[in-house]
C-alpha cells in the first residue's frame, strides 16, 4: 500500500470529525439566540432613546436657526458697511 501524502486534495471530501464539529459549532451559535447582524430592535424596547433623540434634534435646529439668523444679520450689517464706504468714497471732500 502506497504512503499517503500529508497534503490533501482540495475535492476530497473533508473528514466526518470536522463536518461533526462544524454543525455543532453552527448550532450552538443559533441557540444562543444571537441576533441577526443588522436586525432592528422593536420600538417598544427603545422609546426612551427615541425620545431623547428626538429632543437632541430640536435642539440642534433651534441652535441651527440662532446660528443662521446670527449670521444674517452679521452679513446684512457688513453688506451696510461696504455700502456706505463706497458712496462716501463716491463723494468729493468737501473743503
Amino acid at each position: 500500500m502506497a504512503p499517503r501524502s500529508p497534503c490533501r486534495s482540495l475535492m476530497s471530501p473533508p473528514p466526518p470529525l470536522l463536518l461533526l464539529l462544524l454543525g455543532v459549532a453552527l448550532l450552538g451559535a443559533q441557540a444562543h439566540g444571537e441576533p441577526a447582524a443588522g436586525s432592528a430592535v422593536p420600538a417598544q424596547s427603545r422609546p426612551c432613546v427615541d425620545c431623547h433623540a428626538f429632543e437632541f434634534m430640536q435642539r440642534a435646529l433651534q441652535d441651527l436657526r440662532k446660528t443662521a439668523y446670527s449670521l444674517d444679520a452679521r452679513t446684512e450689517t457688513l453688506l451696510l458697511q461696504a455700502e456706505r464706504r463706497a458712496l462716501c468714497a463716491c463723494w468729493p471732500a468737501a473743503s
